[in-house]
């Protein structure tokens, strides 16, 4: 049996890309930014990306953050997940 290869190492701090997905509503694109804001302190919003699914039924919203750290990371994504709000965080 073939050993699994393991995913590359993180070296943290560094630039992360996350990309939130979500069903199309008021104020999406602000909780995601808020929500991560908590996490990751000074987000550059000039790299903040939205685009809208072909039947405008789905958002996601991409950005980059310093991500320092794993505990960061999963904090982050839980909190999105939890809120009700987010589809899918990649």
């Amino acid at each position: 049996m073939m050993n699994q290869p393991e995913p590359p190492k993180i070296e943290f701090p560094c630039d992360y890309p996350i990309k939130v997905i979500g069903k199309a509503s008021p104020g999406f694109k602000q909780f995601v930014i808020e929500t991560i804001s908590i996490h990751a302190p000074g987000l550059d919003l000039e790299r903040v990306d939205i685009n809208m699914s072909k039947n405008d039924k789905f958002v996601s919203v991409r950005l980059w953050i310093i991500a320092t750290g794993k505990d960061q990371l999963e904090n982050l994504f839980e909190d999105l997940k939890a809120s009700g709000r987010v589809t899918m965080v990649i």
